[in-house]
């Protein structure tokens, strides 16, 4: 990272999607137009993820409707993992499958387990156009698979069956950004 400017610090904050807003129960749009704004798009996405004390953010959770995510997200190991993909898609999630605590920046404050596999691999392309290929374990696979639902138009709480699923949504419903939404 050297030499390099600091993911989002040219970014501006922007306004975090909740849980109920139609954009993010909606398959995201490809990625057509690689212009500067798509990069900075991507700055915005970052400085919204740190001022949120996130690990992962995709763009229709600042209201973008678009298939673009960051991460800055550790696994296992406490490797840090820090980049964005454009395009994305989940081509493996095999391995394990790992019952684990999984939040979300658009259901604030709220956790649940999730089952996710424990190696996932996602491919896209970068800002510039270039192919990129993102391959993690742990706790980052479990973010790949999360921000990669994202763009499909799925939260954590689609995953969820029975008395968990009906405890998240009860629960964001009684929150105070929850306003009675929820699935």
């Amino acid at each position: 990272m050297r030499n390099r400017p600091i993911p989002g610090s040219s970014g501006l904050v922007k306004a975090m999607s909740l849980l109920g807003d139609p954009l993010l129960h909606a398959p995201c749009e490809p990625v057509t137009d690689f212009s500067p704004a798509l990069k900075q798009l991507i700055e915005d996405m970052f400085a919204t993820m740190y001022a949120a004390q996130g690990v992962g953010l995709a763009a229709n959770q600042v209201g973008v409707p678009l298939r673009v995510f960051v991460y800055d997200c550790p696994d296992d190991e406490d490797v840090r993992h820090l980049g964005h993909i454009v395009n994305p898609r989940l081509v493996e999630a095999d391995g394990v499958t790992v019952r684990g605590p999984e939040g979300c920046l658009s259901l604030p404050g709220l956790e649940a387990g999730t089952e996710r596999f424990d190696h996932a691999v996602v491919e896209g392309v970068t800002a510039d156009g270039e192919p990129v290929r993102v391959a993690g374990t742990g706790f980052f696979a479990r973010c790949l698979q999360h921000e990669c639902d994202h763009v499909e138009g799925l939260v954590y709480t689609d995953r969820l069956t029975g008395w968990r699923r009906a405890r998240a949504i009860r629960a964001a419903r009684r929150a105070k950004w929850g306003a009675g939404e929820g699935r």
